[in-house]
């Protein structure tokens, strides 16, 4: 089993970060961080250039966050996702058995959520497992 974790150095990412490495340490559990690198939009070469660049970005969000999470002594890996943020961190919980899917919030109001498609709104209503979603610290 694991703890999976959608991060991007948001601050709400931030404060999930924290969350999932005490809920992993508690457990027991390895930590699976993601970041979906899909641009959002259509195909073609900007497509391309945008997810070169989202890789690079995303490389370097979790690179961040296994430090931190090394440094908590928890065993941490890293998944760097072609999909969208919500569609890759499904497919990760799937493939690593995840306990839980952690991600953060950011102050959005639910109404806001619902129309245009939070990444933690939508877990809500797609996984068929546990979603803990922290807010940004204030």
């Amino acid at each position: 089993m694991s703890v999976v974790l959608g991060y991007d150095e948001s601050p709400g990412a931030r404060a999930a970060l924290t969350t999932a490495i005490d809920v992993a340490r508690r457990f027991g559990e390895r930590l699976v961080i993601v970041y979906g690198t899909a641009p959002p939009g259509g195909l073609g070469e900007e497509a391309r250039s945008h997810e070169a660049a989202l890789q690079q970005l995303g490389s370097t969000a979790v690179g961040h966050a296994v430090a931190a999470a090394e440094a908590a002594g928890v065993e941490a890996v890293t998944q760097l996702v072609s999909a969208r943020p919500t569609e890759a961190l499904l497919e990760q919980a799937e493939a690593h058995d995840a306990s839980v899917i952690v991600v953060g919030t950011w102050g959005e109001s639910p109404m806001r959520g619902a129309i245009l498609g939070s990444t933690p709104h939508k877990l809500l209503h797609l996984s068929r497992r546990p979603v803990l979603c922290v807010p940004a610290a204030d």
